[in-house]
């Protein structure tokens, strides 16, 4: 299983690949803590406050 790595620029959390399939950023960290999960970015709030406008697995922390 490959680890699971997070954009720098928009906290998107990937399973797979060396590049962000939201921004196109290559910029990617495995040092990582928390996520947020967001099923219905349209109606979340807390998508909404964090500025996540896709249904995915955020990172909340990004180490470096």
């Amino acid at each position: 299983m490959s680890e699971q790595k997070a954009c720098k620029h928009c906290k998107i959390i990937l399973k797979g690949g060396d590049q962000c399939p939201i921004c196109g950023g290559k910029d990617l960290s495995s040092k990582w803590e928390n996520y947020v999960i967001v099923l219905n970015s349209e109606k979340s709030k807390i998508a909404q406050k964090l500025n996540y406008k896709f249904n995915s697995m955020f990172a909340i922390n990004i180490k470096d």
